[in-house]
């Protein structure tokens, strides 16, 4: 019996939910996935799968056999996989999920470049602010703001952000500028609804914590509506150097209360569990560290990316 054969095809089986679910993804006639399995647990003495009218249940041993094959597996298709990048480079597809804005702001613009450096790399990028499930979406590697929630996630921190209230000119001269935490009350907030933001703002000053409520007429549930709503000189709101970097550096737009400090946000590259990082996905977060690390202004130049 083939053994890295019989875990694929048991592999199949769990993820298929069936055995003639399985034996189409493998092109395989079912007697013959019926069979390997069969062998397989007669190797390892013990039942794997129950089947009844209802579908496929695992064991507990069928439970520990999967997660232990399918890093198995994942193991000899990096190794693979390395060797195959040492003699011709990055290949294949990357999928990326990153937030909108931060994307179409930093990672876009300069993605070319990554691009230029690994000609053989093509680069499926899923634009969403809400948290997705990076295995069901068949994701290698996510860019992810704020606090993880889930601790079983291979994670590490690129970057961090300061944060501030913001709004354009044309808002402070017309409600005027706030000078403390207090008089935002008075004023109208663009508030973003998604987790990490909500009309409780949190200051902090030489030690001294100051919580503020806020309130205002728009609510969004994405960044680009945050942009959009301050740009429209509706409100002033809170958000990241990132969000706004190009009209901050410009001055289109105006940080407020900077002798106060907002929590900052960290950015994370988050990978999925019990999966190793692949070399492609190890490289797209260095890029993406380089990216971050550069003058706003060299962006999207390899010469000046390179400095």
């Amino acid at each position: 019996m083939d053994r890295m054969a019989a875990m694929e095809t048991y592999v199949s089986v769990v993820e298929a939910g069936s055995f003639s679910a399985a034996a189409k993804r493998l092109k395989l006639g079912q007697p013959a996935v019926s069979k390997s399995i069969a062998q397989l647990e007669a190797r390892l003495g013990a039942r794997l799968l129950l089947r009844s009218t209802r579908g496929l249940a695992l064991t507990d041993a069928g439970q520990r056999f999967y997660e232990q094959a399918r890093r198995a597996i994942e193991a000899v298709e990096c190794a693979e996989q390395v060797v195959r990048d040492a003699s011709t480079g990055l290949s294949g597809v990357l999928r990326v999920s990153a937030a909108v804005t931060f994307a179409r702001l930093h990672i876009l613009p300069a993605l070319k470049v990554f691009l230029d450096r690994h000609p053989n790399l093509q680069i499926d990028i899923v634009l969403d602010d809400r948290t997705i499930d990076l295995l069901e979406q068949g994701v290698d590697v996510a860019l992810r703001m704020g606090s993880l929630d889930d601790s079983s996630m291979t994670a590490r921190r690129l970057s961090q952000s300061r944060r501030h209230v913001v709004g354009t000119p044309a808002y402070f001269a017309q409600a005027g500028t706030p000078t403390a935490p207090a008089q935002l009350s008075q004023h109208q907030a663009v508030v973003y609804s998604l987790r990490g933001g909500g009309e409780s703002w949190s200051f902090s000053q030489h030690g001294k914590a100051v919580a503020v409520v806020v309130s205002g007429r728009v609510s969004v549930s994405a960044a680009e509506g945050i942009r959009t709503a301050v740009l429209a000189d509706m409100g002033l709101a809170i958000a990241s150097e990132w969000m706004f970097a190009p009209e901050l550096a410009n001055g289109t737009v105006q940080a407020v209360l900077t002798d106060w400090e907002l929590p900052s946000i960290d950015l994370w590259a988050v990978f999925p569990a019990g999966r190793l990082v692949s070399a492609k996905a190890r490289a797209f977060v260095a890029f993406v560290e380089e990216v971050l690390a550069a003058p706003a202004a060299s962006v999207g130049s390899e010469a000046e990316l390179a400095d």
